[in-house]
């Protein structure tokens, strides 16, 4: 069975990324482990925080790859101590983010169980641009036959 997306228009050219974020992001789990913030820091900062308890700075990474932020965790098992109950597992993590093109990791850091990420949204601005349009020598020699007038000398001429 085929899938009919969205971003099949004809008129939504070059999003066949964002089809495929969007395809990425509904597949990705509902694991809710560990908890995180995002927070409105500045006009363009944001401020993710990932509760990390447990976690020492050497037991983190931080990745970003074709706009995705990747944060893993992982713990490793100290063999040498005995527990009579275990309730805080040492325990690995991925938790990912798709960021928007422009989006800049400025810094993180890790403070009393929370690994906080600040991140930098550029200005937008209007871009424009004028397109050059070339001809081949065939529609210039067509054009030369044709004197083009303006519109307003053309009306005259033709009375």
């Amino acid at each position: 069975m085929s899938r009919i997306s969205l971003f099949d228009s004809p008129f939504l050219l070059g999003f066949d990324q964002v089809a495929q974020t969007l395809d990425r992001l509904s597949k990705s789990g509902g694991d809710g482990y560990p908890p995180y913030n995002i927070e409105q820091v500045a006009s363009n900062g944001l401020r993710i925080t990932i509760a990390v308890a447990g976690f020492s700075a050497d037991e983190l990474n931080i990745t970003l790859e074709n706009n995705q932020l990747m944060i893993r965790g992982k713990q490793t098992d100290d063999g040498e101590r005995v527990y009579l109950h275990r309730g805080i597992a040492a325990r690995q993590f991925q938790r990912t983010f798709v960021m928007a093109d422009g989006i800049e990791v400025r810094s993180a850091d890790l403070n009393d169980g929370l690994l906080g990420i600040d991140l930098v949204r550029p200005d937008a601005s209007t871009r424009v641009r004028n397109i050059e349009i070339k001809s081949s020598a065939k529609d210039k020699s067509r054009r030369g036959a044709s004197k083009a007038l303006p519109v307003g000398r053309a009306e005259q001429e033709a009375s």
